[in-house]
């Protein structure tokens, strides 16, 4: 399930490239955004009255956090390669594993997949984008808090009616960075179409999916599945986008996937309570 759900999140976003060059990363991502919360919403039907108090802070803070990872991994995709992305966003989960851990010496796994990340780069070559690498950083950060709010969000709501109540968020918190980019952009009738379409794909399908793993693992275990994604990113990248990487980079990829892999291992969470 968490593996379909990495790979579709990884061709979506190849497939998104398209549409970064007629609208930009934001107006790519509000778009996806927009169309997400509408299928979730007819699909999902969620209930506003299952909705506590205390439950806000969370579907607040998870949706801002969809939105703005996206988007930012999306302005990463525009200047980087996607699987050096994909790298470096991988470095904000796989820190919070090894922190959650309850030992120290973990935190030497994400200094090893950021060495794996400088060789991937290739600084020493004097073209490394550091925009582009900023934004990863940030949608990073923004992986991170996303994986421990959902975990949160899927205990309290079940099947993907948590998704439908955040994902709408997701799209009015990119709305100001969102909105003028695709008005300013080749806004088509097949932006539009593209835009549903790689919706479906995600956040539909593959966040629904991982909400739905994240529900019946720990972060541990989850986060150690997760290193295959910096793989999977090359992957996608060079089938879908034709960028081969290098030797040295293939390197990295491989500290990288080596990292995610020992930081940390669990098991299965048991059921929790107080689902709506």
């Amino acid at each position: 399930m968490a593996v379909t759900a990495m790979l579709m999140i990884q061709v979506s976003n190849a497939l998104s490239v398209g549409l970064i060059d007629a609208v930009g990363p934001a107006g790519t991502a509000w778009l996806r955004m927009c169309f997400g919360a509408v299928f979730l919403v007819v699909i999902a039907r969620p209930s506003l009255r299952s909705i506590r108090r205390a439950d806000l802070p969370k579907l607040i803070g998870l949706g801002v956090v969809t939105g703005f990872m996206t988007a930012s991994f999306l302005g990463a995709v525009e200047r980087i390669p996607l699987g050096t992305a994909v790298a470096i966003e991988f470095l904000g989960p796989l820190t919070v594993a090894a922190l959650a851990g309850k030992h120290r010496r973990a935190l030497v796994w994400p200094a090893l997949a950021l060495v794996g990340v400088v060789l991937l780069t290739e600084p020493w070559r004097g073209r490394i984008d550091l925009v582009g690498v900023g934004f990863a950083l940030t949608a990073a950060l923004c992986w991170a808090l996303y994986n421990i709010l959902t975990q949160h969000v899927g205990d309290r709501f079940s099947g993907i009616s948590g998704l439908a109540l955040t994902i709408p968020i997701a799209a009015l918190a990119i709305a100001p960075f969102g909105i003028p980019q695709a008005i300013g952009g080749e806004f088509s009738w097949w932006v539009v179409a593209a835009a549903a379409g790689i919706a479906l794909i995600t956040p539909v399908i593959s966040f629904g999916l991982e909400m739905l793993a994240l529900r019946r693992m720990t972060h541990h275990a989850f986060g150690t599945l997760l290193s295959i994604e910096p793989a999977f990113g090359v992957l996608t990248g060079l089938v879908v986008l034709s960028q081969t990487p290098s030797p040295m980079q293939i390197l990295g990829i491989a500290l990288v996937v080596l990292a995610g892999a020992s930081a940390q291992r669990g098991g299965a969470r048991p059921p929790a309570a107080g689902t709506a």
